[in-house]
This record gives C-alpha cells, structure tokens and sequence, in this order.
C-alpha cells in the first residue's frame, strides 16, 4: 500500500464513525477529519510586527522557522498598540498580511484579468530577486490559515486551487484566466482545423521580462502543425503551458512551502471548490444567521438601538458588512460553519452587544477577542448610523480606539 492511500483509507473509516452521530454534510465531515490528522504543536512562536510593514516583518521572522515552528500557536503583537492576542489580532494579522501578499510592489499575484477579483500567480514575478523565498513564504501562509481554521481576504481562480490539490488542469478553467483564449480554444475543438483560417503550430507566445517569446509545446513544436486529429492534444497542451509552465518555478516554490505545514495526502481529500472554502470562506454575509446568533447585554431584542442597529447593517452593502465583520471580530469573513460557531478567547463565543453606559457622542468600539460590540444608546437612527459607519471606516483596524 503507498503512503497516500493511507489518508483515504482513513478517512473512509471516520465517515462510517461519523455517520453514527448524523453528521450528515460531507464537506463538514472531511473538516472534522482533517483537524483531527493535523500535527499540531504545544508551543507558542510569538510573532511582532508593524502593520504598516506587515509583510516584511512577518516574512523576515518567520521564514527561517521551521515547518515544525509554524505549528505552533502564534501569538501576534502588534507594535506600538496595546492590544494583547487572544485570538483577535491573529485573524487580523491574517487579514492584513493577506492584503499585502498582492501588493503590486512585490509583484508576485495578479488579478484575473476577466474579473478582476481572483487571482493569480504574476508570470513576470521574476523581476522580484526574492520571488521564490517570498512564494515559499506565502505557500506556509495560506497553508497555516486553513491549519490555524482562520480565512483570508482574497480568492484565487480555479486552476491555482487545482494545482495546490494535485488535480490537473482542464482548458475550461482557462475561462476565468484568459476569456479570449478560451473562447478560441473552444471554437478550435468545436471546428474543423481549416476554419480557422490560418496555419497553427505546437506553439504559444508567453510573457517574458516584459516580451513576448514563442514556446514549443512540444519539442520543435513550432515546425509542427496542429490537425484535427491533434488538435485536443494542443488545447491540452497550450493550457498547460498557460497555466502551469509559464508559473512553474514559482508554483513549486508556493507547493513546497504548503505542503510544508499541510501533506499533499491530507489536503487532496477535499476538492476545488471545498478548497476555496477553507482558505476564504463564503463570499456572503447572512444577516439574518448573524442576527440568530446574537447575545444582548443590558439591551433587550426589542430595544429601539437593536432594531436600529439591524436596520442600519441591513442597507448596507456587502463590502461595508466586511468592514463590519472585520471591526468585531477581527475578519471580514464569517466562520465557514456560520455563525453560531465564532471564535473568541473562550472558544465558541458568539456575536454580543453590549450597551455603552457613557457618553452618547461616543462611536461604537469592539473587543474582537470577544466578538463584541460596545454601542452607546444614541437617540436617533440617523446617528447611530452615523456614528457606525465612522467607526468601521476608520477604526477598522487596530486597539487603543477608546
């Protein structure tokens, strides 16, 4: 038997197990099953950084530790603030330092350019003497959110999550990288060779250093003409070379750094789709789960500030329930179990707003290592909306605000 068949194998026997207790979701059962394979450590790595520099400091402590330093708890101080780590300021930490991985000065991501949101590996990463540290590094990162249950601010396309669970690509995940590729790839496997009215070879063009450069697909593949019955080897072929050759040095440095805290074995139990799951959450916030899963103190349900303050949060958009999110509890994503099983200090502490006894002309504050919301009782809607959104959009981040 291969080592790698020993996870599955495994994990087959905690679904018979887990079957007993109705635990019914097979997402939430390979969760359950991969938190209890992780090795984790007894210690605590604490870890001090500017927020300013985050990505510097955190990458300049903590890429000489070992796979078996990461492990541990990390405790994060933030310098020159007063806030101490009790789960907060580590779901911040990983927040902010996910912001800065796809700073356009380190140039190692880039947006898709079909939406603009996910990214990507940047082909041009090279131009960065430090790129395949700085993958590594980023590789132990993403893989020590997902060991550590915390979720990152960002989304990747579907070939990148693909590449970290050892799924081959396909020329329909080229979609969401390059749409005009695609749909030209499409139009080839759905045609005749001849229609397209030109000759192609075993060859692409890349971007090198800021030029383009003809690769072969295949050895003296540009002296070798594609025909309808090659044709799917090239589609296969071009999107390999897209999306996997042209970001190969870097992809493998991002893996090795992964693989370092999580197995491949381990993480290839879940798929794509479960993946994007782990490292960022869901994309919506649930009002209504939040609402249901909401402690009161020296407030009622029925008080006028409650019910002002879930009108408030219900006009709001997506982005500004993020900044709300992030400003009680440390991330702008809610717990991939929802929110009835939200972290704090004590382990499962759910949501709580608590009333403000001093002054009215006070904005709101927040204890995230106890997801909580300090909200004075203001006298109208209009200013506790006011005085809210002040509040989450500049003083999302960071302690010492009241």
């Amino acid at each position: 038997m291969l080592d790698r068949d020993v996870p599955r194998i495994a994990f087959g026997h905690f679904i018979e197990q887990t079957t007993k207790y109705q635990i019914n979701s097979p997402f939430i059962i390979k969760q359950y099953y991969f938190q209890e394979e992780l090795d984790r450590k007894d210690g605590v790595l604490e870890v001090h950084v500017r927020r300013t520099e985050v990505f510097d400091d955190s990458f300049t402590q903590l890429q000489c530790r070992t796979p078996e330093e990461w492990m541990n708890s990390f405790h994060i101080v933030f310098e020159g603030e007063v806030g101490q780590d009790a789960g907060g300021l580590l779901r911040e930490w990983y927040t902010i330092l996910s912001h800065a991985i796809f700073n356009p000065m380190y140039t190692l991501f880039t947006t898709s350019p079909e939406d603009q949101v996910t990214y990507m590996i940047n082909p041009s990463s090279h131009c960065n003497p430090n790129h395949l540290c700085y993958f590594k590094f980023v590789g132990r990162v993403v893989a020590k959110a997902i060991f550590d249950n915390k979720l990152l601010g960002c989304y990747f396309t579907r070939s990148f999550y693909k590449h970290i669970l050892g799924i081959p690509v396909s020329y329909t995940d080229m979609e969401s990288e390059d749409y005009s590729l695609y749909k030209g790839l499409i139009f080839l496997k759905e045609n005749h060779v001849d229609m397209l009215g030109y000759e192609q070879t075993f060859s692409t063009e890349v971007q090198e250093c800021g030029t383009v450069v003809v690769r072969d697909l295949l050895p003296n593949g540009r002296n070798i003409n594609v025909t309808e019955d090659n044709k799917m080897q090239y589609i296969q072929l071009v999107c390999q070379m897209k999306m996997t050759g042209a970001i190969q040095k870097q992809l493998d440095s991002f893996l090795e750094g992964f693989y370092e805290i999580i197995p491949k074995e381990l993480i290839s139990i879940f798929n794509e789709k479960e993946l994007e799951l782990l490292i960022s959450g869901m994309p919506d916030i649930d009002l209504c789960q939040l609402k249901a899963n909401t402690l009161y103190q020296n407030y009622q349900p029925d008080s006028p500030q409650i019910q002002w303050f879930w009108q408030v949060l219900e006009e709001l958009d997506n982005a500004d329930r993020a900044k709300f999110l992030q400003f009680v509890t440390g991330s702008p994503k809610p717990p991939l179990k929802g929110f009835a099983f939200l972290e704090g200090i004590e382990g499962i502490q759910k949501f709580k707003i608590c009333r403000d006894e001093l002054s009215t002309d006070r904005l709101p504050s927040a204890h995230t290592c106890f997801n909580q919301l300090d909200l004075p009782a203001y006298e109208t809607t209009s200013k506790l909306r006011y005085l809210l959104l002040k509040a989450i959009n500049e003083f999302a981040e960071g302690f010492g605000l009241f």
